[in-house]
């Protein structure tokens, strides 16, 4: 059985991004894609409501592209677990009011017990404060710790042989 990842949506906006002269997102640009490449079904891969809405989002053209992406990936639903969990990450203040929808994923990929969130998200996602916060918060950190292997982590975490190629 392949492991589940939850895929966030700087993955298909970085994997249909223009090419850019910014270095930094130049090189997560071409990682995203490698990754895409050749690691892909190597998981099984969903997304969620927020994914599909955030990527919808902004220039026509560009939002096609990023749909295309998705297209045919499993959506997993906003459950009543999803939205008690979302609840008591809010209580707990564990990320910004701004950053609800990034508090939506990490809720929906816990509460679907995925294996992995896959993110480029370094500002309220993949962040060392928010991730401290996190672990300290045992109704999501008991569902979340299998999986924190997050952005330049997880690439590095499911490198192998065929990764390299």
């Amino acid at each position: 059985m392949k492991p589940k990842l939850y895929l966030e949506t700087t993955i298909p906006s970085y994997l249909t991004a223009r090419p850019t002269r910014d270095p930094l997102m130049a090189g997560q640009i071409s990682e995203t894609k490698k990754w895409w490449r050749l690691r892909r079904n190597d998981f099984e891969l969903f997304i969620s409501p927020i994914v599909t809405l955030e990527a919808n989002r902004g220039d026509a053209s560009a939002a096609r592209r990023r749909m295309q992406v998705l297209d045919g990936l499993p959506e997993l639903p906003i459950s009543p677990e999803v939205e008690e969990l979302l609840s008591a990450i809010r209580g707990a203040r564990l990320l910004p009011e701004k950053a609800s929808a990034d508090a939506l994923h990490i809720a929906i990929a816990a509460a679907h017990r995925l294996h992995f969130l896959l993110t480029w998200n370094c500002t309220h996602i993949n962040n060392r404060e928010i991730l401290r916060r996190l672990s300290g918060f045992a109704p999501v950190w008991a569902m979340l710790a299998p999986w924190f292997a997050l952005r330049s982590k997880l690439w590095e975490h499911l490198n192998h042989e065929r990764y390299n190629r």
